[in-house]
């Protein structure tokens, strides 16, 4: 009825389980930078006023994504070339 063998749907599920824990380790990566920039630039120390408090948080998002999405390529050539190591037949 299904139509992979045993060993595809194994290696698939190890493809998407090294997907998931490379992004896992890129999120954490890049929390961890952004945070210590933040802190080492301080900032909060910019945040004045009502506005500046509300612009505060997607400044912080933002950086947090350019660095999120800066390991892209780096996930990709992982994943990938786990994927080429894998037995198929």
């Amino acid at each position: 009825m299904s139509q992979f063998t045993p060993i595809e749907i194994a290696n698939w599920l190890a493809i998407y389980l090294a997907t998931g824990l490379c992004c896992l380790i890129a999120l954490a990566l890049s929390v961890t930078v952004a945070l210590h920039d933040s802190v080492r630039e301080r900032v909060w120390s910019q945040v004045r006023d009502m506005r500046s408090a509300l612009l505060f948080v997607p400044k912080l998002w933002w950086r947090w994504q350019k660095l999120y999405l800066l390991s892209t390529p780096v996930t990709l050539g992982i994943v990938l070339y786990f994927a080429a190591s894998l037995r198929w037949i």
